[in-house]
């Protein structure tokens, strides 16, 4: 049984890009693939593009979907084993797993970090559980420390819009008034070092990412040097790694603004902060990639779940 949970359960990323084009052509190519089939989507947290994506992509495999927003309309789930449940959950993943397993044939499941506990929030007990007890396979919609939806649809996005064989990709942190996890830049990290650019990443001391997960990198942290002949520029916020989940700093100079974006394309998973994270004239400017980079949640979407029906 295939599962989609990080971009490590992408193969040949060429292939994966290859295929993505493809679909952008003929969106409706595989539309008997999902045939007598259920995606259950199981949300945990707000989403916009990702249920959208999904349940576009699903449609054009097709696929029947049920969505359930678990964060407000499920029970409480124990996610440890030997628990006596005197207290608090109602319902052990175990026991929510399987019954999903029973309505659908591949289940997504979107659920954040908490932020509070750093191994917590490692071991990805949600993501994990559904995929160790559902009998199905899962695609990650997002985790606690992982992304992978959307670092593929990145992937696509500088793939398709680079004019260069080996471009230079800046991931840029940016201010922002809360505390927001590491999962976006982590899958973006992972899968550009898989990509034929020069990758550089800036940040103020004490914004690091784990490298247990993005593996070792040198920081700039000077941001203008970083983005020096940069040819895209992708801006996100982070909290910190080592104090977990703080906010460190909100110093408004990280901002992007068209001065130093230069004639980089900007890019951004959204939703973003206007004039805090990125300067209205950025957001709104030809160099903005952050439409494009939303269509192609579906052309991700599709490939991973091909993915996870053996269609690869």
């Amino acid at each position: 049984m295939k599962h989609f949970l990080s971009t490590e359960d992408i193969g040949s990323l060429p292939e994966w890009i290859a295929k993505g084009k493809e679909l952008t052509e003929n969106p409706k190519d595989l539309r008997s693939l999902g045939n007598g089939k259920t995606l259950c989507l199981l949300f945990f947290n707000n989403s916009l593009r990702t249920r959208l994506s999904t349940q576009k992509a699903a449609h054009l495999l097709g696929l029947e979907v049920i969505v359930m927003n678990f964060g407000s309309e499920g029970w409480n789930l124990e996610l440890t084993d030997g628990t006596v449940m005197e207290h608090g959950a109602a319902e052990h993943i175990r026991e929510a797993a399987a019954v999903v397993g029973v309505y659908a044939d591949l289940i997504g499941v979107r659920a954040f970090a908490g932020l509070k506990d750093r191994e917590t929030d490692k071991a990805e007990g949600i993501l994990n559980g559904f995929a160790a007890h559902s009998g199905i396979p899962v695609i990650n919609m997002e985790s606690a420390t992982g992304h992978p939806l959307q670092a593929l649809a990145d992937a696509l996005t500088i793939s398709g819009a680079t004019k260069k064989n080996r471009p230079k990709v800046v991931l840029s942190w940016a201010p922002h008034p809360k505390a927001l996890p590491q999962a976006v830049p982590n899958s973006f990290v992972k899968i550009m070092r898989r990509m034929p650019v020069d990758l550089v990443v800036t940040h103020p001391p004490g914004y690091e990412l784990d490298v247990d997960i993005t593996g070792a990198y040198t920081p700039v942290y000077d941001q203008r040097q970083a983005l020096e002949e940069a040819d895209f520029v992708y801006v996100k916020n982070w909290s910190s790694v080592t104090r977990y989940g703080e906010v460190l700093l909100r110093d408004s100079t990280w901002m992007m603004t068209s001065e130093k974006l230069g004639k980089a394309q900007f890019m951004h998973c959204l939703p973003v902060r206007r004039n805090v994270v990125v300067a209205d004239e950025v957001l709104d400017g030809h160099q903005s990639l952050v439409l494009r980079q939303a269509a192609n949640r579906t052309v991700a979407a599709q490939l991973a779940m091909m993915h996870v029906l053996g269609k690869s």
